[in-house]
């Protein structure tokens, strides 16, 4: 069973929701770090440092910090974000321009703005934040007031030059990693909230079909006293009474209403799991692979023991069924076999097809939320199977996959016969 499942589309270009409060705790750390760092090596070490020009840039990024915190704003959309990171981009970059350059050791500090907005910025904010960074790192290599060095000392260019080089490296490989991990984990959230939505509102629509067939039920015999009662009085009106067509409307809208409460009572879809919490294996078996049969796979129920082993008609065990069994159908060439078993204190479900079967390096992967099986299935990601396990785990069983001896796909479900 090859799982083709297509990645989910989350945004790529995410909208970069960002607390205010974080941003304004750590430029607040960074006052207090910047004003230490220069205290100590001026007024304190004796370097001849110029701490006017210092000075008045750590106080642009006080003020700065200060207004934002008097917004009144509680969080920045992603191009907000953007600006804040590449305003503290440039204004270390101008400290550092007054401190040697690349040449003060901590120049490594310009990785810090551009990492964090990997994790939570679009692609094109981070596009742009790490081309000023390199933008920023090439010329403080060239263009920068040096360190007042105890002894005379100056970099060779050529030394500088690799500097540059490698904080060019540092900032493309340390943010396209960060981006690719947390774009990665914004993914798998958007799936899981997506299929926890997705059961939310089956359950919602659920719990109104029970009101509606309840209705159905309560309103069924006050409306057949009423349709009686209004015959009775159609009956002893005389022809030509006054009174006749308003009664005769009664006897017809009463009517249609049991007509109305009879097809909303048989619809199949109104039927909720509160009147039937739980059914029979094999009948969840087909309630959740009917969706995807379209007849082109045969579909065989074996059961090993009768009665059929019940099994709780929630919404996560049919999504979860239904994924595993929609793959299963793909990926078979002629048959889809599900066996019922009930083994001690277990209800199981085997699910086997006759197609290729898991690749050796897959089966030992499956579970994982990002997977890739081969080199035509590189944009098939296993959120798929990873929602399908979370699911059924979620409802107290037990998910195994392996191959059959005949060489195609197995996958082995199990609950707990006390799930009842």
């Amino acid at each position: 069973m090859l799982y083709r499942i297509s990645p989910l589309k989350s945004k790529s270009a995410i909208t970069g929701r960002l607390q205010l409060r974080t941003v304004l705790a750590l430029r607040w750390i960074a006052v207090i770090g910047q004003i230490t760092a220069v205290i100590i090596a001026g007024p304190i070490l004796g370097y001849p440092l110029p701490l006017e020009a210092l000075m008045a840039t750590i106080a642009l990024l006080a003020l700065i910090t200060l207004l934002s915190q008097r917004s009144g704003r509680t969080s920045l959309n992603d191009n907000q974000s953007a600006l804040h990171f590449a305003f503290d981009i440039v204004q270390l970059a101008t400290l550092l321009f007054f401190t040697g350059g690349l040449t003060n050791p901590f120049a490594i500090l310009i990785l810090a703005p551009v990492t964090v907005a990997a994790a939570i910025l679009s692609y094109n904010s981070i596009i742009l934040l790490c081309a000023l960074a390199i933008l920023m790192a090439v010329i403080l290599a060239f263009f920068h007031i040096d360190l007042p060095w105890p002894t005379p000392f100056t970099l060779p260019p050529f030394y500088l030059t690799g500097l540059a080089v490698a904080l060019i490296l540092a900032v493309t490989f340390i943010v396209t990693y960060v981006f690719r991990v947390a774009e990665e984990a914004r993914r798998l959230s958007n799936a899981l909230h997506l299929a926890q939505t997705a059961l939310e509102q089956e359950q919602r629509l659920a719990s109104l079909g029970a009101l509606a067939a309840a209705a159905a039920h309560e309103l069924g015999s006050p409306l057949g006293t009423i349709a009686i009662a209004s015959k009775e009085i159609l009956k002893s009106l005389p022809p030509n009474h006054a009174a006749r067509a308003d009664a005769d409307l009664l006897v017809k809208e009463s009517h249609r209403c049991r007509n109305i409460l009879a097809e909303l009572a048989a619809r199949p879809e109104t039927v909720s799991q509160d009147h039937f919490p739980f059914i029979p294996a094999s009948a969840l078996v087909e309630l959740a692979a009917g969706p995807y049969d379209r007849g082109e796979i045969a579909l065989v129920i074996e059961e090993t023991g009768l009665p059929s082993p019940l099994l709780p008609h929630r919404p996560e065990i049919i999504h979860g069924l239904g994924n595993i069994l929609h793959n299963a159908l793909e990926a078979a060439k002629s048959t889809v076999k599900i066996k019922v078993q009930r083994k001690d204190d277990v209800i199981g479900l085997i699910i086997e097809d006759d197609g290729p079967g898991f690749t050796s390096d897959l089966l030992q992967r499956l579970g994982e939320p990002y997977l890739t099986d081969g080199p035509k299935k590189e944009n098939h990601m296993g959120l798929g199977i990873f929602i399908a396990q979370h699911l059924i785990q979620k409802s107290g069983g037990m998910m195994k996959f392996s191959n059959c001896k005949s060489g195609g796909a197995c996958v082995e479900l199990s609950w707990p016969k006390d799930i009842m």
